[in-house]
């Protein structure tokens, strides 16, 4: 009976082994897979890019500042008239810079506000490799915030949020950071910045994705901290702003039950 028992325990270090080899290539597996989809450098299609020429009264002034590590991010005030309310923020979607969004700053100046807008790290003309992954857009907001709120370059105003898709996740999620931020829009956002890679998944695996997400979670939080794991419910909680929630019941690239519906 002795003798058997050191057999025991090398087969059990063997299995055991054999598990953390198969656990950690699955990490790694699964950290390939988010960086080949999620960390990618965007740039506007320069013959459908909008310009400030192309709406009556429309003016811009352009800044620059830093995001978390030091990267530059291209920031552009949209002003036009005077006698504004407040200043709005854009946080553009996944996949180009702000300019998509243009036809929203204009709205927005029209209507009495000043609008400030910028392009996300690793889109546009703000610096970057790639876009890192999808809790960036939440440490770009934090860091566009702090500008507006602190270099001297803006009014005193109260200040409003808008987001879609990605940046609708990071309007919610950055009220963690900002208490005093006073309205959000959110269109078409989504609760967790993980939620964005399932999505994806999801259509190319189907359930099996499910198998992948505990790692890819994992993943965003060694590499972001609790920029990854907060949530937009939780800077629902910390916040008192007013929110106005848009979501499209047909949305197949995020799921009405990943944002309104929660």
């Amino acid at each position: 009976m002795t003798k058997r028992k050191p057999k025991k325990r090398i087969a059990l270090i063997v299995v055991l082994c054999i598990l953390v080899l198969l656990v950690g290539a699955w990490q790694g597996f699964s950290a390939y897979m988010y960086n080949e989809n999620i960390n990618q450098r965007f740039e506007s299609y320069e013959p459908l890019k909008l310009r400030v020429e192309d709406f009556d009264g429309l003016q811009c002034k352009e800044y620059k500042f830093s995001s978390d590590k030091g990267q530059m991010l291209a920031g552009y005030l949209y002003s036009a008239g005077s006698d504004q309310h407040g200043i709005i923020i854009i946080a553009h979607g996944y996949g180009g810079g702000h300019n998509s969004y243009m036809d929203c700053a204009n709205y927005f100046a029209q209507n009495g506000y000043y609008v400030f807008a910028y392009d996300a790290t690793g889109n546009d003309a703000s610096e970057g490799d790639g876009v890192g992954g999808f809790p960036q857009g939440v440490i770009d907001l934090d860091h566009a915030i702090s500008f507006v709120e602190e270099s001297g370059n803006f009014p005193d105003l109260p200040i409003g949020l808008f987001g879609h898709s990605w940046g609708g996740y990071s309007v919610c999620s950055v009220l963690t950071y900002h208490p005093e931020v006073k309205a959000v829009v959110e269109c078409c956002g989504c609760n967790r910045a993980s939620d964005l890679f399932e999505v994806g998944g999801r259509a190319e695996a189907g359930d099996g994705i499910e198998a992948m997400m505990p790692f890819v979670r994992a993943y965003e939080w060694f590499k972001y901290g609790n920029y990854a794991t907060n949530t937009a419910m939780d800077g629902f909680e910390t916040s008192e702003a007013a929110v106005m929630v848009a979501h499209s019941e047909d949305d197949d690239v995020v799921p009405i039950n990943y944002g309104y519906n929660l």
